[in-house]
């Protein structure tokens, strides 16, 4: 979720886990640790909390959207199931605020009509240009894959690799972006004595390089988004909330992809003991 300033381009960088859990591997080698969270879609059987995700989105709302897109979720995500399922009717009013272009008329000209269930969430600016203009040159990414943009690899000796890949695979990690993520939105502090930011610049504990052009979104510390449902309105809740949120936007399937994957194991698991006692009739006789 971080916005690159011109300064920097497209800053890259390498999520790496470890056994305490994973690290961001800056561009000057040095490794920043990132913690593993506990998240509610974690493991063989996680599922995202409704609740959470419907806090998130409005975390997002009056956070994020106003720099950053979400150009492949549509309204409809909203009210299906495995996601945040709010109302159908509270979302087509939510839609219904947005304007987009409505197709061509007789003439030719396109105007422009209330956004429906089906169009997905204006973005925040109408182009790139747009949006280096308005925020000094710095882009801010989309945000609707972001959670999966983020890649893993292993800063370990090669022989403990196949070690860390079948821990990984035991445990069903897969949320090396969600903990980046979090840890990114909560790694606001105040730059050590010595070091310089640059106009226009924030540092930044987990982020490659600790330079980033995006400002901390939760400048206003606790209570700047309400919640409607008594959960409490700190900055790590708000980070988390809406964490998960960008999480189900990268994957909407996952519970859906996790089920399947358990009744494919059971399948094969049932599989093979009929094979082992079919191979035990089969070659009962024979010594």
């Amino acid at each position: 979720m971080a916005m690159v300033g011109a300064k920097l381009g497209a800053a890259a960088f390498l999520a790496i886990t470890t056994l305490g859990g994973a690290a961001v591997w800056a561009a000057s080698g040095e490794h920043i640790h990132i913690d593993k969270q506990k998240w509610t879609f974690s493991g063989f059987t996680g599922k995202f909390d409704e609740a959470q995700l419907q806090r998130g989105f409005k975390v997002f709302t009056e956070a994020c959207a106003r720099c950053h897109s979400m150009k492949r979720v549509a309204f409809r995500n909203l009210v299906q199931a495995g996601g945040p399922q709010f109302p159908e009717a509270g979302v087509k009013s939510l839609a219904a605020k947005y304007e987009v272009d409505a197709e061509p008329n007789d003439q030719g000209k396109v105007v422009k009509r209330p956004a429906g269930l089906v169009d997905t969430i204006p973005p925040p600016y109408k182009n790139e240009q747009e949006a280096r203009a308005a925020l000094n040159g710095a882009l801010p990414p989309d945000l609707s894959l972001i959670a999966r943009a983020r890649g893993i690899e292993y800063n370990a000796p090669f022989y403990m690799v196949p070690v860390n890949m079948a821990r990984d695979i035991a445990t069903a990690y897969q949320e090396a972006g969600s903990d980046y993520l979090y840890a990114l939105l909560t790694g606001y502090v105040d730059a050590p004595a010595g070091t310089k930011v640059a106009d226009g610049m924030n540092y930044n504990k987990a982020f490659p390089s600790h330079m980033t052009a995006m400002p901390n979104p939760f400048a206003g510390g606790d209570g700047l988004v309400k919640y409607d449902d008594g959960t409490p309105e700190t900055v790590d809740n708000y980070a988390r909330d809406v964490t998960a949120f960008l999480s189900w936007t990268a994957d909407p399937r996952l519970e859906e992809r996790k089920w399947i994957g358990l009744m494919v194991m059971g399948y094969l698991l049932i599989t093979a003991i009929l094979m082992f006692f079919a191979y035990k009739r089969t070659w009962k006789a024979v010594h």
